[in-house]
C-alpha cells in the first residue's frame, strides 16, 4: 500500500478549464486509491464533483487569475483565487502538493509567496521531461529563472538530480550542462564557472552537452539557466509536432501512402506519445516546500489526470525534504 497523499488541484486552470480538469481528477482517483484531492475553484464546479466523489473535497474560491494577468500582482491581488488557495492549503500543511494548468507565471509565483522557499535554495526552478522518443531527460530550469548566477545553477543541478532518482526512477542520474560545445571552457562565463561548480560539488555531474545531445539518450538530466531551458524546450516541443504534421501530410498524399500508413499505423501512434508531455502531464517548481506543479494551459483530460499523479508521486517521494537535506549544510 502507498502512502496516502492529498493534492489540491485548481479547478478551473487551462485554456478548457473545468471541462476537462473534472474528467481528469476523476481518472486520477480511479487510478490512486491512496489519493485524496481538494478541489479548489467556483462552489457550482467544485461542490457537485466533491458531493459525487469520495476522497474528492470541495474548497469554494470566489476568484480566478486569468493567463493574461500580471502574475505575481495577480497573486497578491487575488488572494481568494483558486490558485492562491491551492498554494495555502500546502502551506497549512491540509495538502501535500498542488497542482494547476493555469498560469505558468502565477503557479510559481505562489508556490514561491505562499509555499516558501526552502532554505538554502537560492532561486526555484521549474524542471520538465522532455518529451524524447528514446528516453526520459530532464531539463532544469525550463522558464523559471531567465538571469542566473554559477551556483544557482549548481543547485538545479542538484535538485534535478533528486526528482530524476525518486521521483522518475533513474539511479545515478547523468548530469550535464547545456553548452554549445563539450569541452569545459566552452560557452559564456556563466556556462564556464557553473561548469566548475557542478563538477567540484556534484557526482554525478558528467561535463557539457549540446543541443544535439538533449534527445540522444547520453545524458539524463540537462542544467541550464531559465532562458536557455525554455528555448530550448520550446524548440524541441515545435519540432516534434511540425515533424508529426509532415508525417501525416505524407502519408495523406495518395493511396499509396495512406495504405503505408495504416500498415505503420501501430508505430506511429508509438512515437506520437513518445514526443507528448501528456504521460507526465506537470512540471515541478523545484525547490519550495511542498509538491507544487503546473501543466500545459492546452491539457487534456489524460494530462491533468498524469499531473495530478505526478504531484503525488512528488509528495510520497519527500523531494522537497530531500532537496533541504541537501542544501542546507551548504548555505550554513
Amino acid at each position: 500500500m502507498s502512502e496516502t497523499v492529498t493534492i489540491a488541484v485548481d479547478a478551473i486552470g487551462g485554456d478548457a478549464g473545468a471541462s476537462v480538469v473534472l474528467p481528469g481528477v476523476e481518472a486520477a482517483l480511479a487510478a490512486d486509491t491512496d489519493l485524496a484531492v481538494l478541489l479548489c475553484g467556483p462552489a457550482d464546479v467544485v461542490e457537485p464533483f466533491a458531493a459525487a466523489h469520495d476522497r474528492c473535497e470541495a474548497v469554494v474560491c470566489t476568484e480566478e487569475i486569468a493567463m493574461g494577468e500580471h502574475p505575481a500582482q495577480a497573486v497578491r491581488k487575488k488572494k481568494d483565487s483558486s490558485i492562491v488557495v491551492g498554494c495555502r492549503k500546502v502551506k497549512e500543511g491540509a495538502a501535500d502538493g498542488f497542482f494547476s494548468a493555469g498560469s505558468t507565471g502565477a503557479v510559481m509565483s505562489a508556490g514561491t509567496l505562499m509555499i516558501g522557499r526552502i532554505r538554502g535554495v537560492k532561486r526555484p526552478a521549474l524542471c520538465t521531461v522532455l518529451p524524447a522518443p528514446s528516453q526520459k531527460v530532464l531539463l532544469c530550469d525550463c522558464g523559471a529563472n531567465a538571469d542566473c548566477k554559477p551556483e544557482y545553477l549548481l543547485q538545479f543541478g542538484q535538485m534535478a538530480s533528486i526528482y530524476a532518482e525518486k521521483v522518475m526512477g533513474i539511479a545515478q542520474p547523468r548530469v550535464a550542462l547545456l553548452n554549445i560545445g563539450s569541452e569545459e571552457a566552452k560557452g559564456s562565463a556563466l556556462a564556464q564557472e557553473a561548469h566548475a561548480l557542478l563538477a567540484a560539488h556534484l557526482p554525478t555531474f558528467v561535463g557539457n552537452g549540446e543541443g544535439t545531445d538533449v534527445l540522444s539518450g547520453r545524458f539524463d538530466v540537462f542544467v541550464a539557466d531559465g532562458f536557455t531551458g525554455n528555448v530550448c524546450l520550446k524548440t524541441i516541443e515545435g519540432t516534434a509536432g511540425a515533424l508529426m504534421g509532415a508525417l501525416k501530410g505524407v502519408f495523406k498524399k495518395n493511396a499509396l501512402t495512406m495504405l503505408a500508413a495504416a500498415l505503420v499505423k501501430g508505430g506511429l501512434s508509438g512515437l506520437k506519445q513518445s514526443l507528448s508531455a501528456d504521460s507526465v502531464g506537470a512540471a515541478p517548481l523545484l525547490g519550495v516546500k511542498g509538491a507544487c506543479t503546473v501543466g500545459h494551459g492546452s491539457s487534456n483530460e489524460t494530462a491533468i489526470k498524469n499531473g495530478v499523479l505526478t504531484t503525488a508521486a512528488i509528495a510520497r517521494a519527500h523531494v522537497s525534504d530531500l532537496i533541504a537535506q541537501e542544501v542546507q549544510p551548504k548555505s550554513a
